[in-house]
């Protein structure tokens, strides 16, 4: 379980604060999404964003792991 983090705050862990963009295509790529946690990736606006298997799954799965860290 973790939090979510923004493309920029990735692309400025890296230090590339210009390179969002970049960030969002290796995510988008990611072909074991689950399992390396892009889903916990949203955009600075707090829009989730797109998603390999959709926005809704992605919605399920940040929801779900919400509500086990609360519990």
């Amino acid at each position: 379980m973790g939090k979510l983090i923004t493309y920029g705050e990735i692309a400025g862990k890296i230090e590339s604060p210009k390179s969002s963009r970049a960030v969002g295509n290796a995510v988008g790529n990611n072909p074991v999404a689950f399992l390396i946690p892009c889903h916990r990736v949203i955009q600075s606006s707090g829009i989730i964003g797109g998603y390999m298997w959709g926005k809704t799954r992605k919605s399920v799965m940040i929801g779900w792991e919400a509500a086990r860290i609360d519990s």
